[in-house]
């Protein structure tokens, strides 16, 4: 598989979660990260266990003054892993329209932004790039009491597969990941549930997904490795869909 040396790696996100894990991954095969979210302070101590090859730029997504400042900040970047995202577990009929907006906004209003941003700065560079989008099975698929969630990543999927169509005149790769259920601070609590529990049974492969499980697929789509590969939305869920939700 191709490295990841030389490349510049833009990764929203990154002060926790996936995307702490995606900075250390990508960093420890050779790229460099620019590690992006509002917490600046755990981004700065994230920067520091990496070393030399690992900067910090704050950045809001759901402001569009921010995200041109960071994507400015974070220079000449080769790729963008636009992982920053919210979850919010609620019955449909109780969800209010800030609750819709506050998803909406961060999952893809934010992930449009940041997308779009990278994306003039690669074309005008003429350099072309690769966009990683996280994201999710919620995307492809219904769960339960998720609604808004899986109605703003099912428009990550679309916009994934649309910018894909357009860009690739600019040599610009649009991929995006599409996890099922790992731990993470959103999520750990239910599925330490009697309820995720269950959910664990119906999965095939009759387990949640450890972050390292990610590693692979990531660096198959940040690297030249999928130079022919765009418009792809990887599932990487154990089976979770052909299982049903």
């Amino acid at each position: 598989m191709a490295g990841l040396e030389g490349r510049r790696i833009l990764i929203t996100g990154a002060s926790s979660g996936l995307g702490r894990h995606f900075a250390q991954v990508l960093a420890a095969q050779g790229a460099e990260v620019v590690l992006a979210a509002r917490r600046v302070e755990a981004l700065e101590e994230l920067a520091a266990t990496i070393g030399s090859a690992a900067s910090v730029v704050p950045l809001d997504v759901t402001d569009p003054a921010s995200v041109r400042e960071a994507v400015a900040q974070a220079g000449a970047i080769d790729v963008l892993v636009n992982n920053a995202g919210v979850s919010a577990a609620q019955p449909v009929l109780d969800a209010t329209v800030e609750d819709f907006d506050h998803i909406m906004n961060a999952n893809l209003r934010g992930a449009f932004l940041v997308a779009t941003e990278a994306a003039r700065g690669m074309r005008d560079r003429g350099t072309g790039g690769a966009i990683v989008n996280i994201a999710s099975i919620l995307g492809l698929a219904q769960g339960g009491q998720l609604t808004v969630y899986a109605m703003s990543k099912a428009g990550v999927v679309q916009m994934t597969k649309q910018m894909a169509l357009e860009l690739a005149r600019y040599g610009i790769r649009v991929n995006a990941l599409a996890p099922g259920y790992f731990t993470t601070d959103m999520n750990r609590d239910f599925l330490a549930s009697k309820l995720g529990e269950a959910m664990a049974r119906r999965i095939p492969q009759r387990r949640f997904g450890q972050f390292e499980d990610l590693d692979g697929p990531l660096t198959l789509l940040c690297s030249d490795a999928s130079r022919y590969m765009t418009g792809v939305v990887m599932p990487v869920d154990g089976g979770h869909v052909l299982g049903g939700l």
